[in-house]
């Protein structure tokens, strides 16, 4: 398999990149397409369905190729893998079924391989990712091979997007599966925060709602962990740093604990929701403001994937948290280029609401704040 990175601010110019990167005889059937809401998405896509080339797409909070990052553009990834290996479907969610969804990916990709693998993008900031991945789970197993991130629309919050070859949905799923008799599909997903204190339990909790910690409002441990004593509802300008720097670390009967950020307070009662469920009982620690070692720990991750399970790769698939870039700010592009250099393959990637991935020694999850990296390599 062979793929290239392309990338533009405008029809024209992915339209000149793909002229330019065919010449040399390179037939790409496959385009991995993430972009700015502010692109012309439809005509993109034309551009890329009238060459005969199959589409998973997503809109982003930023996009990046290679180990440059980019905004209010395009970036995508070509591949010219066999059609036989492939297969990409497409659901919008009706009435919050998240699960069937799902699961009517998996029965379809059941009818073309015998082991397929899944690459996913979901779009709505409503959509409850954790039951989205049980359907999948609920056909396949846990050892489910599933890895994506959920779209964004430059940090808006308002109108997200996933589209394919001809359809396009505000709330939606688009599935690129691939057979993994024919194409090795590893990833990883990590974040480097520092944990502080000794794990707590969350004693009053409701989905992503959390009210106590210990008996204690969720609010006033992390002003007290986090140093942010000036956080009030009248001075909520700290509100972006209690969420991108200070979040809980959830903990996991196994694997690594994944992240859940505090993203809206409710002043009433000191509670907060955060981006994914956080069960009453569970174990939750506090993190450290993020520092360079948090870019060290993906990287290094990354290298051991590299040494341990997958020494070559022929693309690299990054979904990154739109949290990342603001807590990281200039370091990211530290971060995306180390993860460009660890197998200097055409790379494409964006910031993403939300990532889907194993936790390290886990289990398929919804992650914030974390880099998940996938690999391709054609057997």
């Amino acid at each position: 398999m062979k793929a290239k990175s392309i990338k533009g601010k405008s029809p024209e110019e992915i339209k000149s990149a793909l002229v330019e990167n065919e010449s040399d005889g390179f037939n790409p059937t496959l385009a991995i397409v993430f972009l700015s809401i502010s692109q012309d998405r439809d005509a993109i896509c034309k551009i890329l369905d009238k060459e005969g080339i199959s589409i998973f797409g997503a809109t982003s909070n930023g996009e990046f190729i290679n180990d440059e990052i980019e905004k209010n553009s395009t970036a995508i990834i070509l591949l010219d893998i066999n059609p036989e290996y492939f297969t990409i479907l497409f659901e919008e969610f009706q009435d919050r079924n998240f699960s069937e969804a799902a699961e009517s990916v998996v029965k379809k990709s059941l009818d073309k391989f015998t082991k397929p693998a899944f690459l996913i993008a979901g779009s709505d900031f409503k959509t409850d990712v954790e039951e989205m991945i049980s359907g999948f789970e609920n056909i396949l197993g846990k050892d489910v091979n599933l890895f994506g991130g959920m779209a964004g629309d430059d940090y808006t919050f308002t109108e997200q997007f996933v589209f394919t070859n001809g359809r396009s949905s505000s709330h939606g799923l688009v599935a690129l599966i691939l057979d993994e008799n024919k194409i090795i599909i590893k990833g990883k997903a990590t974040h480097g925060w520092k944990a502080v204190g000794t794990p707590k339990t969350v004693t009053k909790s409701e989905g992503n709602h959390v009210f106590t910690v210990d008996g204690v409002s969720v609010l006033e441990l992390t002003r007290k962990y986090g140093g942010l004593s000036e956080l009030t509802e009248e001075n909520n300008e700290q509100l972006g740093l209690m969420s991108t720097n200070f979040p809980l670390q959830l903990q996991r009967e196994k694997g690594a604990p994944v992240m859940r950020p505090g993203l809206l307070i409710d002043w009433e009662d000191g509670s907060f929701y955060c981006g994914g469920r956080v069960p009453q009982g569970s174990k939750v620690r506090f993190s450290l403001p993020p520092d360079f070692d948090v870019i060290e720990k993906v990287v290094n991750g990354l290298e051991d994937l590299k040494a341990t399970e997958m020494p070559d790769a022929d693309a690299v698939i990054l979904f990154s948290c739109a949290g990342r870039i603001l807590s990281l700010g200039p370091l990211m592009s530290k971060e995306i280029e180390g993860i460009y250099n660890v197998w200097n393959a055409p790379m494409a990637g964006f910031f993403c609401n939300g990532e889907i991935a194993r936790a390290t020694d886990g289990n398929n999850d919804l992650q914030n704040l974390t880099a998940c990296c996938v690999v391709l390599k054609e057997k």
